[in-house]
């Protein structure tokens, strides 16, 4: 626990200060406990929202997290745009800090408050927000830029001192703290002492800071870089905004104690503040919204009802395969306590197909037989071997994610459903955050160096295109950019500056289809915010949402729905024909012609030109191919030479050598090729007897690189091998091209799902030329009437 004889950073910045903050969560996290601090806290400006990353790299490095942000105080009403004196509309900064969990959750609503209500330039609360939530809080009051400090900046001492009383009224004398910063700034020197005395004369105790935007002296010219990346500007700008110290850098406790040691109190009093903040943020529940079943019933029993009365459709003769895979995904589904969020997903669905909306499930969603039997999903995982685990595996404990394509055009009345039924206040939309990859990177700082475009744009077409290739990858793979860091020196800082800041937050947007449901008002468990202005999303993206067990859905609006619909429209307008794309057969000769002809064009996956030319060579006839081709039409794949591979194969069956019977039961679709990962994981699992857990966690492993959890299941994996009898030199090879190539494999059940609608597509396309092609060019601009009229015209001319 936290004394005071700690000291603690309770003013810091991630790159959750976008374009501001230079560090990375768990570089501060494991630089606090190297240095032996108990605590950190983290203040990003005007936001949350790396709170939930910040809490698992604080657990993971073994300190006590401290849970804040730097808020910007309106000189008046919140809703007003106007200055007030000497204070900025934009408002003063003031430090937060949760102490308890009513603070916690006190600072959910005020930043909330900051975007919905409050912003302009900045999001902003006002004194009277914070006095409603003032509980559990305990405040700083600032840097330079804070309410007191720049009224001192203008010698407007008894102004400062009636700011501070005013904090003390909101907060309680015990609750806050005048902060002491010096960074190697004239400005915060000249007012210490003033500070110190507003402090005496408001009987408060006063904290040391240090406002940390990044991790060493060492850092300061990437931090400059971000500056100047958020302002637009170069190195050469003499009127921008730059840091002019190099001070603004986590310090060590006794770097600070060597600046603060005179100011009786304020290193003491961060250790302090630390051992009375105890917050605890509950992940362990989930917040699902209030689905009610029919009058008598659970959500067990109707699940089970609407999944029985599926399977006897879809199932006919109650096939053993089938009813064994059924039985055991309800019990799972009930154990994990998941039987509600099937039940939601199914009812927008629901909504889908009674509005006539097209939708459809991808992703590992469609790996479920239960969903597949109440309608969530339209792909079998019996006849495509989709794994339930891939999906929901007790032994994860991970939440269930359901990924719904939606008609482009019509997306907004599905999210409008959901905001009907569950409450306006218990839907969002979710952030995503943009960041600095390598290539945008070395564009970024290319252009703040001042370097000419055509310089930097040819050293960044120099970085490989294969995901997750770092700036160090790059310098390794390719000699070409390993001679020009070498040298030429404005390319080496070019590539330091880079390496430093890649990886961090560009900027924040809405995410492209992501959805969160809650129970009651979303700022109960996160953050709300408004990106670039738009619609109202949480503060934490995808997986920080689903991490504090709120409901979040893939809502993507896909325009390929939305052309198959015109065209079923189209065709019926025209032909007075209602075509069933749910039962055309799976082997039909003209569909399977236009994909051997690469006549894919418009086609869903299988549209781009490069794609298009690997179907005119494979020559698929039957949708095995196509999912296998659909998975390895990728950069890696394509790199190691897997599709080439692939199609001498296809073409040659007997070059195909399988050296276990258990390879061709695993391989034997995609003719010895691993093509998903769910193949990959079929073989660790039949191989060497691991569980499929175990096998996922392996393919994840390979394709992020950890090396040490792929070396702590080699041995695992050829002891259960020979266990069953595979020869250990069988088992290493095949290990090791398991390593090689695991990490390229797609995700099966994407594959399949991208599969069936690509041949649903093609099937309107060579079955109705005329009717597909005017579909496409309604989805771009037509109406419905008007390319009924293009169709009857374009008969005539046949």
């Amino acid at each position: 626990m936290p004394s005071s004889e700690d000291f603690v950073h309770l003013h810091v910045h991630s790159h959750f200060s976008l374009l501001d903050g230079a560090c990375k969560l768990p570089d501060l996290a494991s630089r606090a406990a190297e240095l032996g601090m108990p605590a950190l806290a983290l203040t990003d400006h005007g936001s949350m929202y790396g709170i939930v990353q910040f809490l698992k790299a604080a657990e993971k490095a073994g300190i006590k997290p401290i849970i804040g942000y730097e808020s910007y105080v309106a000189p008046g009403a919140r809703t007003s745009r106007e200055a007030v004196g000497a204070r900025a509309a934009s408002g003063s900064h003031l430090t937060l800090l949760a102490e308890n969990d009513a603070g916690y959750h006190n600072l959910l609503k005020l930043s909330s408050t900051a975007f919905l209500d409050g912003f302009y330039y900045k999001p902003r609360i006002d004194k009277d927000v914070l006095a409603e939530c003032s509980e559990g809080l305990i405040a700083l009051s600032g840097c330079l830029k804070g309410e007191i400090p720049s009224l001192l900046m203008i010698d407007a001492f008894d102004d400062a001192l009636a700011a501070g009383q005013r904090y003390v009224d909101i907060l309680g004398k015990d609750n806050f703290f005048i902060e002491l910063q010096y960074n190697g700034l004239d400005e915060q020197e000249r007012i210490l002492e003033p500070l110190c005395e507003i402090a005496e004369k408001l009987g408060v105790g006063t904290v040391a800071t240090n406002d940390i935007h990044y991790m060493s002296k060492d850092d300061v010219r990437a931090h400059d870089a971000l500056l100047c990346i958020n302002t637009g500007k170069t190195f050469e700008d003499t009127q921008r905004l730059k840091f002019s110290t190099d001070q603004f850098y986590f310090r060590t406790p006794d770097e600070m104690r060597n600046i603060f040691g005179q100011y009786a109190g304020s290193i003491e009093n961060t250790g302090i503040i630390a051992e009375r903040c105890n917050v605890n943020v509950d992940r362990s529940t989930f917040h699902y919204p209030i689905f009610t079943p029919p009058a008598g019933k659970t959500a067990e029993q109707y699940l089970r009802e609407l999944a029985e009365e599926g399977f006897a459709e879809k199932y006919p003769g109650n096939p053993a395969e089938a009813r064994e895979r059924l039985e055991y995904e309800l019990r799972v589904i009930h154990d994990m306590g998941y039987d509600t969020y099937f039940l939601i997903v199914w009812d927008f669905l629901r909504f889908c197909h009674k509005s006539g909306i097209p939708a459809g499930t991808r992703g590992s969603g469609c790996s479920s037989v239960a969903g597949y039997c109440v309608g969530i999903s339209g792909v079998d995982p019996i006849r495509y071997r989709l794994m339930f685990e891939r999906f929901l595996d007790p032994e994860r404990k991970e939440m269930p994610d359901y990924d719904i394509d939606l008609c482009e055009r019509r997306r907004g009345e599905v999210i409008n459903y959901v905001r009907e039924k569950y409450g306006a206040d218990n839907v969002a939309q979710i952030v995503t955050f943009g960041t600095l990859g390598a290539k945008v990177a070395i564009r970024d700082v290319g252009r703040v160096m001042g370097i000419p475009l055509p310089e930097v744009d040819a050293i960044a077409k120099k970085i490989p295109t294969a995901l997750n290739t770092s700036l160090d990858d790059a310098l390794q793979q390719e000699s070409d950019l390993q001679k020009l860091y070498d040298n030429d020196a404005t390319v080496h800082e070019l590539f330091d500056i880079a390496r430093k800041v890649e990886g961090l937050n560009r900027h924040s947007s809405t995410h492209a289809a992501g959805v969160v449901i809650a129970d009651r008002s979303l700022t109960e468990y996160t953050p709300l915010c408004k990106p670039g202005g738009g619609d109202v999303t949480t503060q934490w993206p995808m997986n920080d949402v689903a991490e504090v067990g709120l409901l979040k859905m893939d809502f993507l609006g896909l325009r390929t729905l939305t052309i198959v619909q015109d065209a079923l429209d189209v065709i019926e307008k025209t032909t007075g024909e209602k075509v069933d794309l749910e039962n055309i057969p799976l082997d039909d000769e003209k569909t399977f012609i236009l994909f051997q002809n690469g006549d894919t064009n418009g086609v869903f996956q299988f549209g781009s030109s490069g794609i298009r030319a690997m179907l005119r060579e494979l020559k698929p006839d039957k949708v095995e191919d196509l999912i296998a081709a659909n998975a390895l039409y990728r950069p890696g794949p394509l790199g190691a030479g897997q599709v080439d591979e692939f199609i001498k194969r296809k073409h040659d069956p007997d070059s195909v050598v399988y050296e276990h019977p258990i390879l061709e039961d695993c391989l034997g679709e995609s003719y010895g090729i691993m093509a998903t990962q769910e193949q990959v994981m079929l073989m660790v699992h039949k191989l060497a007897g691991l569980s499929m857990s175990r096998a996922l966690t392996l393919v994840k492993a390979i394709s992020k690189k950890k090396t040490d959890y792929i070396e702590a299941t080699h041995e695992d994996f050829i002891a259960g091998a020979v266990a069953n009898d595979v020869p250990r030199s069988l088992a290493e090879r095949i290990f090791e091209l398991i390593v090689y190539f695991g990490g390229y494999g797609f995700n099966r059940a994407h594959s399949t799902a991208y599969a069936l609608l690509a041949y649903k597509t093609a099937y309107l396309k060579a079955h109705y030329p005329v009717e597909f092609m005017a579909a496409v060019l309604t989805c771009e601009s037509g109406t419905i009437d008007g390319v009924v009229r293009f169709v009857d015209e374009a008969r005539k001319n046949m």
